[in-house]
């Protein structure tokens, strides 16, 4: 069981406030600081935080600029992207996570987009996690998707950036994709999507280079009924640690009881959790 949860109120340096949710078991043995899917508020993993809290993982889940507790919202006159989301964001909750808890094997994680930018972090911060989690993530890369998803994926590559600037924000509530995006957030991610290459506007660092000099233990789970985030996309984007030590599993619903899909294991997420933390059970960090 957990002790509880504690509320850290962060300001990034840009002034940016928000608050990094902190699920604490009574003996922690690593810490693992959460990045969300796209448009997903880090409240809805406390059941997945609960989970890991069992096997001794405190987990500081992030809230990604523009969604939760976060103070700013995406519309016309505030923007930004991944340069935001990477360079100011995760370095305050970094710093919130080790004055909190110093000295633990720290891992870093994420879902869908959250994992993909764990892996761009890790890339910019080698040093910031021995451990990559990665669950329902792969790279959207469109000729990293089977035949025949990938033929249409180009076209919503390019609509949706656009659709994104247009209105000061994307409608991902009304068109049923992300949340309230900024711009810059979107763009950042078509421009992947389209040429399978991490980079983002404003950050000089080769984020390609930096991702294939890091050598971290990754776990990456793909759900059976996931076609967000299938074997093919995240094999791609392991693909761009080559001297990690990568190990996958596919879930399926008798696994997590409900739908093997991109967001309801969710809500029963204690097959997962257990298959995460094998490697710190047996203090493989």
């Amino acid at each position: 069981m957990s002790d509880g949860i504690e509320e850290i109120q962060v300001r990034a340096e840009d002034g940016h406030r928000y608050s990094l949710s902190v699920t604490l078991p009574r003996d922690p043995v690593a810490t693992l600081l959460w990045l969300p899917a796209l448009g997903v508020a880090a409240r809805h993993y406390q059941p997945f935080a609960q989970s890991l809290a069992r096997h001794g993982i405190a987990t500081f889940m992030h809230e990604w600029r523009g969604h939760g507790s976060s103070s700013l919202r995406a519309g016309h006159g505030c923007n930004w992207g991944y340069r935001e989301l990477l360079t100011v964001d995760l370095p305050a909750s970094e710093a919130a996570l080790r004055q909190r808890l110093p000295g633990l094997v720290r891992v870093v994680g994420g879902h869908s987009l959250g994992g993909q930018l764990a892996c761009c972090h890790l890339g910019l911060a080698p040093d910031a996690a021995r451990q990559l989690w990665l669950v329902a993530s792969g790279a959207p890369y469109w000729r990293a998707f089977p035949r025949p998803v990938r033929y249409a994926l180009p076209l919503a590559y390019r609509f949706l950036p656009w659709l994104a600037k247009r209105f000061g924000a994307l409608p991902g509530r009304r068109i049923g994709f992300g949340g309230q995006e900024a711009p810059g957030v979107m763009a950042d991610w078509a421009a992947t999507a389209l040429t399978g290459r991490y980079a983002a506007r404003g950050i000089d660092v080769d984020l390609e280079g930096a991702m294939a000099s890091a050598a971290p233990r990754i776990r990456g789970v793909v759900l059976d009924d996931d076609w967000l985030a299938p074997m093919s996309s995240l094999d791609f984007l392991l693909a761009k640690f080559p001297h990690a030590r990568t190990q996958t599993r596919r879930i399926g619903a008798v696994h997590v009881d409900t739908e093997a899909d991109h967001f309801a294991w969710m809500r029963t997420p204690d097959a997962i959790a257990d298959w995460l933390c094998e490697d710190v059970q047996r203090g493989r960090t």
